[in-house]
């Protein structure tokens, strides 16, 4: 099966670092140019890639951004995650705790989709695709309300839109990766705090018997995006090494 994007262009959001970082370079290096995007300065150092400052949270920020690249054929959506936050019983979550996670996983992705389907209504075709997470499809080992919340929220999301917009041949589709610690420094403390028994008990219970790697995703990203899923929408693919 051979999956290349010559001719098409990508964005990729939450790009520096992690899933997102992948994703980049594994479109990048089949051909396709690559708009790697991310709220973090850093992103112009990405290679292979056309990096843009975006806040995926700010409507006119991607407003800004997107008529500069010109219309988007494949837009992944990888920005999220828990931006800091920690375990904290229901009473001390604060309002901001929730919203930031709210706003950059499911308003990020809403706004993303908003964007880029005009111009892949006028071409007939397109995709999208939002890194989700297993958290989306069971409690989260995060102990983190809101991500938990946003991550299942996502998964509405693409499968409303999936409805809607099959009839323009725009796929919708989501990827939820199982734990995967080593793809952001916010998730460390926990997997540290685990200890070596801790560790080894989470990597036990994974049929595969090791921990998912950025690749995993970016693969799965690339079958999503190409010809061959030209037929699947609505759906979340679950990769993370076992049932």
């Amino acid at each position: 099966m051979e999956i290349t994007f010559p001719g098409k262009r990508v964005l990729v959001t939450g790009a520096v670092r992690g899933i997102g970082q992948e994703i980049v370079a594994a479109f990048a290096a089949e051909g396709a140019e690559v708009i790697a995007a991310d709220i973090d300065p850093e992103v112009r150092k990405i290679p292979d890639a056309v990096p843009q400052v975006m806040d995926v949270t700010d409507p006119a920020s991607i407003a800004s951004t997107l008529p500069a690249t010109g219309p988007i054929d494949i837009a992944i959506h990888a920005a999220g995650g828990i931006l800091g936050r920690k375990p904290a019983s229901l009473e001390e979550v604060t309002d901001d705790d929730w919203r930031a996670i709210q706003a950059v996983n499911v308003d990020g992705a809403f706004n993303v989709a908003r964007a880029v389907v005009p111009d892949m209504k006028a071409a007939g075709s397109g995709r999208i695709i939002v890194i989700s997470s297993g958290a989306g499809l069971r409690v989260s080992r995060t102990g983190i309300h809101s991500y938990g919340t946003a991550k299942t929220a996502q998964i509405g999301l693409v499968r409303q839109l999936a409805s809607e917009l099959g009839q323009y041949g725009i796929t919708v589709n989501a990827i939820a990766p199982g734990y995967m610690p080593q793809t952001s420094p916010d998730y460390m403390p926990q997997w540290e705090g685990l200890g070596l028994d801790g560790q080894a008990a989470v990597i036990d219970s994974i049929a595969m018997g090791r921990l998912g790697k950025p690749r995993d995703i970016a693969n799965a990203a690339l079958f999503l995006a190409s010809e061959h899923a030209d037929w699947i929408t609505g759906q979340v693919l679950p990769v993370m090494g076992g049932p």
